[in-house]
């Protein structure tokens, strides 16, 4: 039989520990990394693409839900939330997790969840688990906000609003966002992905993972090798999209007639 190929991401090294004795007790799995944050869980599932994941839901840097939203479809591995907090159950399955372990959970418990992760994973319903989880956290980003028309930038005792258009791109700094508008910066504590799914998706272009572009204030686009394009705009700077993000760019140019301007 296939080992399953594991990793384990808790911010707890007891709780760590506890799921790695009982996964070395299991001749079909092996254990191939260890993390203790949402960084670490990004690092494990891009190097090592593990079948399964006992994943932890609060954790530094990123929690378990926005560590699965950052991965594309390819990198997705099955998951088993660990966490003490009952009350992310059906977000858990919401977004199609194997099962949901609700610490401190007992030996048999844990067998269970493995056990319907072995069925899941050599029963080949990888593919179509990944779509299931892509969709739901599609709705999830798209899930129905009002749309954002300004933000609320506290600066100086002050409270500024800034016009979502008057913001030629925003830039992804760790847990803040960098908002760029003509002739200044603003820094806001708030992720790219909690935004994204605010933005108008008929005004803003996301070509990074940490870049969303305003296409009003494009001015030229230029190819510049290995599936990357630079956007250049009207307030000078000019943003490179990632290899990652080539479909997304190229259908933006085809549909907006810029092939000669690429």
């Amino acid at each position: 039989m296939k080992k399953i190929r594991t990793i384990i991401v808790d911010d707890e090294p007891l709780a760590r520990a506890r799921i790695r004795k009982l996964l070395e007790q299991i001749e079909y799995v092996t254990i191939i990394g260890e993390g203790k944050n949402g960084r670490d869980a990004r690092r494990l599932m891009s190097d090592y693409a593990p079948d399964l994941a006992f994943l932890d839901i609060q954790m530094p840097d990123f929690n378990g839900f926005e560590v699965l939203q950052n991965k594309d479809e390819e990198d997705l591995p099955f998951i088993i939330f660990v966490t003490a907090y009952d009350q992310y159950a059906l977000r858990a399955f919401d977004v199609h997790a194997v099962d949901y372990l609700l610490k401190p959970f007992d030996d048999e418990r844990f067998m269970q969840a493995l056990e319907q992760a072995r069925k899941q994973i050599h029963l080949n319903e990888n593919a179509l688990l990944h779509q299931k989880m892509v969709r739901l956290l599609d709705a999830h980003r798209h899930r129905q906000t009002e749309e954002l028309t300004a933000f609320e930038i506290k600066e100086k005792g002050k409270t500024i609003l800034v016009n979502i258009n008057d913001v030629h791109w925003l830039e992804a700094e760790g847990n803040y966002l960098c908002l760029h508008l003509a002739n200044q910066q603003y820094l806001i504590r708030q992720t790219l992905q909690e935004i994204e799914k605010q933005l108008n998706t008929q005004i803003f272009l996301r070509i990074h993972r940490s870049a969303i572009i305003n296409i009003n204030y494009v001015n030229k686009i230029k190819y510049e090798g290995n599936n990357q394009y630079r956007f250049h705009l009207k307030n000078g700077d000019s943003v490179l999209s990632s290899r990652s993000y080539k479909s997304t760019v190229v259908d933006y140019i085809e549909d907006q007639d810029l092939k000669d301007n690429a």
